[in-house]
């Protein structure tokens, strides 16, 4: 079975892991080995002791490259809901994956700050209007968006399973599935 990468990012309560989860309850019931590498999860376990500058972000972010590489290299499908903020981060692990021939795909979840702020799940964004935390991403804190992501989901548009399908229905077309 071939393994792939599924980077799904976007802002804060966008809506990434939540996709990641629909899918691969889809793909297991499929029979494929999948794994999700939530960003929350990821930070505790791995990248505990690194915090939100730039330059841990990068860090945490190739870190979970290399992880998800070295699982899709082994027949893994594997979803990454991370925000990774930085482009070049985000181009770094691309480039990881190409050079070991490891399939890679980015998926933009693009919901609107607005609509993020609305479903705040972790209260992050009360939280920085209250003025007790600073550096969320997408309010006082840079979010740069991809400019030609393999799929672009406008969550706030479709529903969680819709969001799911159109990323199974790439994975498909891609032949990664």
């Amino acid at each position: 079975m071939t393994g792939a990468t599924i980077w799904l990012t976007g802002l804060p309560s966008a809506g990434k892991t939540t996709i990641a989860y629909a899918l691969a309850e889809r793909l297991r019931a499929e029979g494929r080995r999948v794994e999700v590498l939530d960003g929350d999860e990821v930070r505790e376990f791995l990248s505990a002791g690194l915090g939100f500058g730039r330059a841990d972000r990068d860090t945490n972010v190739r870190r979970i490259g290399f992880v998800a590489e070295l699982l899709a290299s082994n027949g893994v499908q594997v979803l990454v809901p991370v925000i990774a903020p930085y482009a070049d981060s985000r181009e770094a692990v691309r480039k990881r994956h190409r050079r070991e021939g490891t399939p890679y795909v980015e998926v933009h979840v693009a919901t609107p700050v607005e609509v993020c702020s609305e479903r705040d799940v972790k209260g992050l964004y009360a939280r920085q209007a209250a003025g007790e935390i600073s550096g969320l991403t997408g309010v006082d804190d840079p979010y740069e968006e991809p400019e030609s992501p393999d799929l672009r989901i406008e969550s706030q548009n479709q529903t969680v399973q819709e969001s799911a399908a159109a990323v199974h229905a790439l994975l498909t077309e891609r032949g990664l599935l």
